[in-house]
């Protein structure tokens, strides 16, 4: 099945458009967790198992394994959402880009290694460093646009010939990196009004949309700007929103209230 097909169907199955960002710090989770022989795993397995029926995605951000030095449980973590809830599509959030043959090998790692359904990228250095992942062609690419982070602007907004940069992503997206049919685009929930203009470039194209909840983004102004005819075309990532919803024993409880909290007000804008 190609990562557009899976994640439609996740999105109608689960009747939800939110991506649960899978973030974890170990100095942040339950002293109930910390206590277990794999911390993070532990973490991770208990916030899916309560949310995995309100969601679209899982993403897991490779900074936080990588930088804890426990990519085993990044390795457990997406083993098991691939045994258990093999409909849910996961995003590998490693925002690679390097030249092509790297690339080959960052593909080779996210696609074949950890068996992710999809990758964030980045595409300052251009199409030959998207080609290799690109090329899996039933897997998701999800390339920055319009990142969420105030200093994005001071590159995506800069004008190349009368037109910002973050239109020129788009347009390269939309005319020249999608012949296999699976590139998407991050843009920023905090962001809206650029969110549109994509959307009026990309009009067939899913958004990853971070940037709601702790970051402060606007859902309404999102859903207006941003849905696809179908209603669809919109993954919208909460992290720290959803995983620290509480740090007590009841973590898994309040994760789950809080993604079905931020599903239902998607909803009420769809």
């Amino acid at each position: 099945m190609k990562f557009y097909e899976k994640l439609k169907s996740a999105m109608e199955s689960n009747n939800s458009l939110v991506c649960v960002g899978l973030d974890p710090d170990i100095t942040k989770i339950p002293s109930v967790c910390r206590e277990a022989d794999k911390p993070i795993f532990t973490f991770n397995k208990a916030i899916i198992d309560a949310t995995h029926q309100d969601v679209c995605a899982y993403k897991p951000q490779v900074a936080y394994y990588a930088g804890q030095n426990v990519e085993d449980e990044l390795q457990m973590t997406i083993d098991y959402l691939n045994s258990e809830y093999p409909n849910i599509p996961v995003i590998f959030d490693s925002k690679r880009g390097d030249i092509g043959s790297t690339a080959q090998m960052y593909a080779m790692e996210v696609f074949e290694r950890y068996k992710a359904d999809s990758v964030t990228v980045n595409p300052l250095m251009g199409t030959d460093t998207l080609k290799p992942f690109l090329d899996y062609e039933d897997k998701g690419v999800i390339a920055l646009c319009r990142t969420s982070n105030p200093s994005g602007d001071e590159i995506q907004n800069l004008m190349v010939n009368d037109t910002p940069v973050y239109e020129l992503i788009a347009q390269l997206a939309k005319d020249k990196w999608n012949y296999n049919n699976n590139i998407l685009l991050v843009v920023g929930a905090t962001y809206p009004k650029e969110l549109g203009r994509i959307r009026e470039i990309c009009p067939n194209i899913p958004f990853l949309v971070p940037g709601v909840g702790a970051q402060g983004g606007d859902v309404e102004k999102v859903l207006k700007n941003g849905l696809m005819a179908d209603n669809k075309g919109l993954v919208i990532n909460s992290s720290r929103g959803i995983i620290y919803a509480s740090n007590g024993a009841d973590y898994a409880k309040a994760a789950q209230l809080a993604t079905i909290e931020l599903k239902n007000l998607i909803n009420s804008f769809r």
